[in-house]
């Protein structure tokens, strides 16, 4: 994959803003903006642009982007709601949030929804800032991850350890997903358990619906 590169240190490729969301994204109204770039290439990608070197993409720098969201300022402080970072896998873009949050500081919630697939320092520069991580687990077996992902799970479970014991779990919500071809509902009710063990309870369990 050719990679679409930053123009600036702190201006990133976004595939997608989506407003308005309620109850996905974190507390209260969220906006929900997604990067291009992800460390991984599941086989049934949710948001397949984000790896594509030819996708559609704006750029935003962390100013314009605020000024883009401002709209929403209303809705974020009335419902408590914010901005959740996606992708694409937003832990690839510390930089850029760490310079959002300067400009929103603590009036918007922020968000992240991510795989945790990235180095642990990346994780512990960016988790003080952030109010919710939503992480989409894919399966915990790592034959099963690697398969599906392309990449080795190791790298989740050291930074799940990391939360679990340096973060507020309850603001830690997990996505146990049922993949066809690739997993099973026993291996979903182990990845739960799996997760048990470090201290989670918020998981949401759902099936991919595949082509």
């Amino acid at each position: 994959m050719k990679h679409i590169e930053e123009t600036t240190p702190c201006e990133a490729p976004f595939i997608g803003i989506n407003r308005h969301r309620i109850g996905v994204d974190g507390e209260g109204v969220t906006t929900l903006t997604a990067f291009h770039g992800c460390p991984l290439h599941c086989r049934y990608c949710l948001n397949p642009s984000c790896l594509d070197a030819d996708a559609r993409v704006r750029r935003f720098t962390p100013e314009s982007l605020y000024q883009e969201l401002l709209i929403d300022d209303l809705y974020f402080i009335a419902t408590g709601g914010g901005v959740c970072f996606g992708g694409g896998e937003p832990l690839l873009r510390l930089e850029f949030i760490h310079h959002f949050h300067t400009l929103c500081a603590d009036r918007w919630k922020i968000t992240l929804e991510t795989s945790l697939n990235v180095p642990l320092k990346s994780l512990q520069t960016i988790a003080p800032l952030v109010h919710d991580f939503i992480i989409d687990i894919k399966d915990a077996n790592d034959e099963i991850y690697t398969s599906y992902t392309g990449k080795s799970n190791t790298q989740v479970w050291e930074n799940l350890q990391w939360l679990s014991e340096n973060y507020d779990r309850d603001h830690v919500f997990i996505r146990v997903p049922l993949i066809p071809e690739f997993n099973t509902e026993k291996d979903v009710e182990r990845s739960v358990k799996q997760l048990q063990t470090l201290g989670f309870e918020k998981f949401d369990r759902f099936t991919y619906r595949v082509k």
